[in-house]
């Protein structure tokens, strides 16, 4: 038993390891940065999207935003689209479960939005789907995935694809670097 925590905390660190010894990588999490801190300075919102665990990260990553971070400020314009169950189990039932971020992306976000999906495999139909739309209205997409990119690599202008195919190592390399952007956007938008 022992011996295998040991072997997935490695793992873990393995994944960041790769990540931190990256450059390349690591402008890409700056540029995805700088395409959120220039939303919100333009008084424009960033809104997230995922399935399972990482609609959790969604919703955990909205709320650093919404809420705070580090810093005691005003709230800035942020949400996970999943969190309204009426219209999800709505349009889920009328429509289809791949409409659900589709749908709300035409109807409440515009040009200069950012929206970050979240997808380990980048193959989610209902991300996928809703970067299409996103990219019809010239809303900027961010997208959380594994090493491949999936079907989201040419849908994201900013790709942020942690170097793994193991789920939870790549679902704890997307919070970490969630958390990142948090920490660096609070600080540029209200520096003291």
């Amino acid at each position: 038993m022992a011996t295998k925590i040991y072997d997935i905390i490695a793992a873990s660190i393995s994944v960041k390891q790769e990540i931190l010894s990256d450059a390349s990588f690591q402008q890409k999490v700056q540029a995805a940065t700088d395409a959120v801190i220039h939303a919100f300075q333009a008084g424009k919102k960033v809104m997230f999207c995922g399935n399972g665990g990482s609609a959790a990260d969604a919703q955990h990553l909205a709320a650093e935003f919404s809420g705070r971070f580090y810093k005691n400020r005003r709230a800035l314009p942020s949400d996970a689209l999943h969190c309204n169950t009426s219209y999800l189990t709505a349009v889920a039932n009328d429509y289809s479960y791949d409409d659900i971020y589709s749908r709300l992306v035409d109807g409440t976000m515009e040009k200069g939005d950012v929206l970050i999906g979240l997808s380990t495999s980048g193959n989610s139909p209902n991300i996928v789907k809703a970067f299409e739309t996103a990219r019809a209205k010239g809303i900027t997409t961010i997208g959380f995935t594994g090493a491949t990119g999936g079907k989201m690599k040419d849908l994201s202008d900013h790709l942020i694809n942690v170097p793994s195919t193991v789920t939870p190592r790549i679902q704890e390399s997307h919070i970490l670097l969630g958390h990142i952007i948090c920490e660096l956007t609070e600080a540029a938008i209200f520096n003291d």
